[in-house]
């Protein structure tokens, strides 16, 4: 059998069920013009009235034989008869079947005239093909020994398979046509997320022609010219990378590389092969979507071309800047200031002077341990070994103050105290998101859990609480949570962790506007929302649908939170006063700078002014 590309297989051979001319038909035009000429639509018209009569799994006995049959038993003598006459017989020592004279045809015709006028009987070309395992019409496609076959038999089988290939070249042009439409409609509405990937920023979501098969090219731009069966699974892709070991014929070959239909598909291929090996070594580098391209170091960007840095770049600026409005206003060196706030702490100093407590700078080696109990966290002492005692108190200091302070007109301290109640709000708001973390399939766990944090005036939880958790909440992992907004009823400052900003927004409605569009463009993250001085709880819709936890910090005033509440079924957090030695420690901390003596007598100052510690005696504390 000859391995050579048939090129008759796909050449002009008219439909032999049809009078319907289809000649000079284009082939699929891969560059999508998809244009809807009246010629094209009148072609498509009258090819759908004229359906090919033939499938892929149609047999070759059937489409040249037409409805007649061969039988696999039937002797030679019998088929002799029925085809050249009485006059053409063999002895009966030589009278095999059909199946058995196929194989070894000069072993039992010796007449070389005769056996020449039964090769060419299209009868015994069906024997012939069954025998090389060709019983179907797309066995036949991929047959490689198409040359071996009378010509007659050759051009009905072509005829069948070229009626059916134009019907899946129709086809396939309103397919494209059908593709291209939806591809150009989903590039209008694509919107740059923080999580949309490089891959679908370069190639904005076009079909990828590279992606296409060999054969299918050949197919439906060059007729069918140069397939083989051995070439069925290759890609254009592997292709182009080196033709000659897929088409070894250098005629064909050549004839192939001289249409414009190669020439124009090479350079989309190869274009779209540049992109993947762009793609692939920023993975390589650990960039595989916008926000790790705006974590990328410069010399990782430096290192691209510049048409790709400046498309990354423009999918980076839509994501970070979903709103522009005239409410919005920057916050310079706000970010900063919090995320790098600077950690002191107060410890209990035994056998001590004064208040028997000494500040101290830096975060404590050891932090307080709590226990579960229900769905909250309690204190827990019974755990702790000698030397690991913690701190009484610790206090986080901001240069440029917090948002509390932003929020309010008069002139706040930029420290504020956390002790062990506050640190175990967070506990409580971490669990629920770690357990988020670790599934984020938003259609069975959509967003963490709602909060709802109540708690006393003074006592620390707008103030101490609510500042703690935005400042935690900061030091999240950045590719699993990228903001952080903390409210004040209708003024909202939006922490960018990926641009590392500060913005202030004004205003209900632009709030949930800007927070609709951060979720839209695919970032994640939390909502501190303080009900503050007016009572005004959050708006039902306030927060996104999908992807965004919230706590609310009310004081115990039913009608800041109860519908907000019912609403979300959030999950209540009930905050403590501080303690006596949580008092004590905050006046060392306000007094550090004086001599023991001297924190002595402000302390006793304060207890005896407040009585006994609680709500009443830290408002001037700066617990809030």
């Amino acid at each position: 059998m000859s391995g050579r590309p048939e090129e008759g297989l796909y050449g002009n051979v008219e439909s032999q069920s049809s009078n319907v001319s289809q000649g000079g038909q284009r082939g699929a035009r891969w560059d999508f013009e998809g244009d809807t000429d009246y010629s094209s639509v009148s072609r498509r018209r009258l090819e759908g009235m004229y359906r090919p009569q033939w499938t892929m799994i149609s047999s070759v006995e059937d489409i040249l034989l037409g409805g007649s049959t061969n039988r696999s038993e039937m002797k030679l003598n019998e088929f002799l008869l029925s085809n050249l006459g009485g006059m053409a017989a063999v002895d009966e020592d030589h009278n095999v079947t059909m199946d058995a004279f196929v194989q070894e045809p000069d072993a039992y015709v010796q007449d070389q005239r005769l056996l020449k006028r039964i090769f060419n009987l299209t009868e015994y070309q069906v024997y012939k093909l069954n025998h090389e395992g060709v019983f179907f019409l797309h066995q036949w496609r991929d047959y490689e020994g198409k040359d071996t076959v009378t010509p007659f038999a050759r051009v009905k089988l072509n005829a069948a398979l070229t009626q059916i290939q134009r019907e899946e070249r129709r086809k396939a042009e309103e397919r494209l046509r059908r593709e291209e439409e939806e591809r150009l409609k989903r590039a209008q509405e694509m919107k740059f997320t923080i999580s949309t990937t490089i891959e679908d920023v370069l190639f904005k979501g076009r079909t990828r022609v590279m992606n296409i098969k060999l054969n299918d090219f050949l197919t439906m731009e060059l007729e069918g010219k140069g397939i083989l069966r051995a070439n069925r699974n290759v890609l254009l892709k592997g292709f182009f990378k080196n033709p000659t070991s897929y088409i070894r014929d250098a005629g064909v070959l050549g004839e192939i590389q001289a249409t414009d239909a190669y020439l124009s598909m090479e350079k989309a291929v190869r274009e779209e092969m540049d992109l993947e090996e762009e793609v692939r070594k920023l993975s390589d580098k650990g960039v595989n979507n916008v926000l790790g391209w705006s974590r990328a170091a410069e010399e990782v960007k430096a290192s691209v071309r510049d048409d790709i840095k400046n498309s990354l770049d423009a999918a980076l600026e839509e994501a970070r800047n979903p709103t522009t409005t005239s409410a919005a206003i920057k916050l310079e060196g706000c970010y900063e200031s919090v995320y790098n706030a600077r950690w002191s702490h107060v410890v209990e100093i035994s056998g001590g002077e004064g208040t028997g407590m000494k500040a101290e700078e830096g975060k404590p080696i050891h932090s307080w341990n709590y226990k579960k109990a229900g769905d909250t966290f309690e204190k827990d002492d019974g755990v702790r070994k000698s030397g690991e005692e913690p701190p009484v108190l610790m206090v986080l200091t901001s240069d440029k103050g917090w948002p509390y302070s932003w929020h309010m007109t008069q002139d706040l301290p930029k420290d504020f105290f956390v002790n062990c109640e506050v640190d175990r709000v967070w506990q409580i708001v971490k669990e629920g998101l770690t357990a988020w973390f670790s599934n984020f399939d938003l259609t069975l766990n959509s967003s963490p859990v709602r909060r709802l944090l109540i708690g006393t005036p003074g006592i620390g939880k707008s103030v101490a609480a609510g500042s703690y958790l935005l400042y935690q909440l900061l030091h999240c992992d950045v590719e699993e949570l990228q903001v952080v907004a903390h409210c004040f009823g209708d003024t909202m400052y939006v922490f960018d962790k990926t641009a590392k900003t500060v913005t202030k927004y004004m205003g209900e409605i632009i709030s949930k506007s800007v927070l609709d569009g951060l979720r839209q463009r695919g970032m994640k993250g939390y909502i501190i929302y303080d009900v503050a001085k007016k009572g005004k709880p959050p708006a039902r819709d306030f927060l996104p649908s999908t992807g965004w936890g919230m706590i609310v910090v009310s004081s115990p005033k039913v009608s800041n939170y109860d519908e907000w509440e019912k609403q979300t079924k959030a999950s209540r957090i009930i905050m403590n006063c501080p303690d006596e030695m949580d008092v004590k420690a905050m006046c060392a901390w306000m007094k550090r700078g004086l001599g023991q003596d001297k924190q002595a007598e402000y302390w006793k100052m304060v207890k005896k002014t407040h009585g006994n510690s609680g709500a009443n005696s830290t408002p001037h504390l700066r617990c809030g």
